[in-house]
């Protein structure tokens, strides 16, 4: 049985990176919706982010976004070190998602120290970096956030 995820099915050779991608909305059996976006910071196949600095951006992230947007329920790194997944509650207009990662990101470039960085709070609290968080939180904000995942802002 060949099951389709939906992200492998995303032509990563043609899209233009930085971007918020709102992948899906997925209904719940009550009725709930739940959005999934993609983050995408960096260009798939060209370029990566450090595991210290992934690490660093998501504890930064978990935490700002929820400072600028309601109903997040969860951020996660994608495997392949470009970027994040976002998961909110409610069918979320991209748009929404686009402005509040931004206002996050410029907090993460005001802040002195990442959140839960120790050893009883995370589980690789040694693999952080304050200093590449803020790297590639200012690399993009300067290119900017598309809207659209082939590079028109």
């Amino acid at each position: 049985m060949e099951v389709k995820v939906e992200s492998f099915v995303l032509d990563h050779t043609k899209v233009k990176a930085p971007y918020v991608r709102k992948c899906c909305v997925l209904d719940g059996l009550k009725g709930d919706k739940v959005t999934k976006f993609d983050l995408r910071f960096l260009q798939p196949n060209q370029d990566f982010f450090e595991t210290d600095a992934i690490h660093g951006l998501e504890h930064l992230l978990a935490t700002y976004l929820r400072d600028t947007m309601d109903n997040v329920i969860d951020l996660s790194p994608m495997g392949c070190r470009t970027g994040y997944y976002l998961i909110m509650w409610g069918d979320v207009d991209p748009s929404y998602v686009k402005d509040g990662l931004e206002k996050a990101l410029r907090m993460v470039l005001d802040t002195d120290e990442i959140p839960a960085a120790t050893e009883k709070e995370c589980g690789n609290y040694k693999d952080l970096s304050l200093e590449g968080a803020k790297k590639y939180s200012k690399e993009a904000l300067e290119k900017g956030f598309s809207l659209n995942v082939y590079g028109d802002k």
